[in-house]
């Protein structure tokens, strides 16, 4: 799963708001196995805004995609989140990227992500804790894809 922020909100720094929102996962069914360090990276796609904080989790469980889906958006809802444009500054974005092999087309769910491939804040982080993790539709590992990502050429972890 991917994280991100670029409004703190009621948090000092997007970084607090995302260890907030990590500290939900285990009640919501998703306890973390290994998780990137916080990946920053301009706003995109109008470099402008704030800048954002990126990272990746790999979870454990058992549920289906659809309830993992809700639970992550119930999460970003307990942080202010609310979905108007595609890509606008939010305070909390979390994205799932992969479960397993599973691949799915249907409408709400598209597995795996069908962007986080061409994005280095979100390839960078997973390259970081699971190197050879494999794209189930592209066969490219977590390295590769890093290599190769199009967007978010600037994301390096912070300091």
């Amino acid at each position: 799963m991917a994280l991100g922020s670029n409004q703190p909100g009621d948090h000092p720094s997007s970084e607090a708001l995302l260890e907030a929102a990590l500290a939900l996962f285990p009640r919501a069914g998703l306890p973390v196995l290994a998780r990137s360090r916080w990946w920053n990276s301009a706003a995109w796609p109008d470099p402008k805004g704030n800048e954002y904080r990126n990272g990746v989790v790999i979870v454990e469980t058992n549920n289906p995609a659809l309830i993992v889906l809700e639970a992550l958006f119930a999460i970003e809802r307990a942080f202010g989140r609310t979905r108007t444009i595609p890509n606008a500054p939010r305070t909390l974005d979390l994205d799932l990227i992969a479960m397993g092999r599973q691949a799915s087309a249907a409408p709400g769910l598209v597995l795996p992500h069908p962007r986080a491939h061409e994005r280095l804040f979100v390839m960078g982080p997973l390259a970081e804790i699971a190197p050879e993790w494999r794209h189930p539709l592209l066969g490219l590992t977590a390295v590769e894809l890093a290599q190769h990502a199009r967007i978010g050429r600037d994301a390096r972890p912070c300091a």
